[in-house]
């Protein structure tokens, strides 16, 4: 995507060597997001480069994302393109597929081919809390706050928060978390877990900094197998891992011996 096409949803994509910066860029409305700019994020990530090893997300302004923007509540809300009175005028298998478009945008995130770190911060509420989880790490203000708001709402987080949720904290701080919609701390989200680590904001962008060069320090395919392991440990058995990590680590010797020779 062109910069002007990202401006006009509300982003900004800068790369600095292997480094890649996506903000939010709607800071009068505390970086709430619309349907654009989430067909825009999944459009973006099929587009980052394979020299890209740590993809920063952040918001512009004082706020990481209030989450869903409150006007496309309302008919000809929103970006003026697609609101919640549209979902409700189609069937169950377009309402389905449309949001399955959206929940694009938020798993490129988990992409082996880079580390994705979310910078948050201040507010991280709905949509914007799930845009977080979709990171691989999330560095904190100390003065940052999370809440999935959906359930206030009377809806479900639906962009593909649940389960980095509950792979960070657990099902019953996940579900109490969810259900309650209540605020998560700085201090609880590193206690809990769910933040690497938390610090003051006029030191995020540092520290954000210092921790993508020591993630680009190491070899490109030792990251990207590490990546590729963990995420889907989850779900393999011992055996299954394994047998994972040795496919896994005979590919690091091949290529290890063919730089050497």
């Amino acid at each position: 995507m062109t910069p002007e096409e990202l401006a006009a949803v509300g982003l900004r994509y800068d790369v600095d060597g292997p480094v890649a910066t996506i903000t939010l860029d709607r800071p009068e409305v505390r970086n709430a997001q619309t349907p654009s700019m989430w067909r825009a994020l999944a459009r973006l990530g099929e587009q980052i480069a394979d020299d890209v090893r740590v993809v920063v997300v952040t918001g512009a302004g004082q706020s990481f994302s209030a989450g869903l923007d409150r006007a496309m509540l309302t008919p000809g809300g929103g970006d003026g393109q697609e609101t919640v009175a549209g979902l409700l005028a189609m069937d169950d298998a377009e309402m389905s597929a449309t949001i399955d478009a959206y929940q694009q945008g938020f798993t490129f995130l988990r992409d082996p081919r880079f580390v994705s770190i979310a910078a948050v911060r201040g507010h991280a509420v709905g949509a914007g809390f799930q845009l977080a989880l979709s990171c691989d790490l999330r560095v904190v203000t100390d003065d940052a706050q999370f809440c999935m708001k959906e359930s206030a709402l009377g809806l479900v987080p639906d962009l593909t928060g649940t389960k980095p949720l509950v792979d960070s904290v657990g099902y019953a701080r996940a579900l109490e978390i969810c259900v309650t919609a209540r605020m998560v701390g700085a201090d609880e989200a590193v206690g809990i877990g769910l933040a690497a680590l938390a610090v003051p904001a006029d030191q995020l962008d540092a520290t954000v900094a210092d921790l993508a060069a020591a993630l680009t320090a190491p070899m490109a395919g030792a990251v990207t197998e590490t990546k590729a392991l963990l995420l889907a440990a989850s779900g393999r058995s011992l055996e299954e891992q394994r047998r994972a990590e040795r496919e896994a680590q005979v590919r690091r010797f091949r290529e290890l011996a063919q730089l050497l020779g």
